[in-house]
């Protein structure tokens, strides 16, 4: 049997804007930020109740992949932040209009890796 439904738009037809990448980089940095908690907690832990084995922790945050992961969890806590400071301003009424809300995303996107790089370099102390 033949179906002549009409199909939903593929991601190859998709036109991607600015609002839905944030929108899911919103979702998915927060998910990210939940479980950093999570390693946050065990390693507090850890360290608590194993402070000699602290080394291996410095030493994972010392290495290529530990600097990557640090990196990562700055700029996903700065995308957070700067993403819920719009939903603020969405929640009391200012910022629908299209180009608006576009050029609040832009400065979401742009202003989350400015900030990261900020807070690196400054928790580094090199500024």
């Amino acid at each position: 049997m033949k179906n002549n439904n009409p199909l939903s738009p593929h991601i190859q037809i998709y036109n991607w804007h600015v609002s839905s990448l944030v929108s899911i980089s919103h979702r998915i940095s927060g998910v990210i930020n939940y479980l950093f908690f999570i390693f946050l907690c065990i390693w507090i832990s850890f360290v608590f109740l194993f402070g000699q084995h602290y080394n291996l922790f410095a030493d994972f945050f010392n290495s290529i992949f530990g600097k990557f992961f640090v990196i990562s969890i700055i700029w996903s806590f700065s995308f957070q932040i700067l993403s819920e400071i719009r939903h603020l301003f969405w929640d009391l009424g200012y910022g629908f209009d299209l180009k608006i809300s576009n050029i609040t995303g832009l400065c979401v996107i742009f202003g989350s890796f400015i900030s990261t790089v900020l807070i690196y370099f400054i928790g580094r102390g090199i500024i």
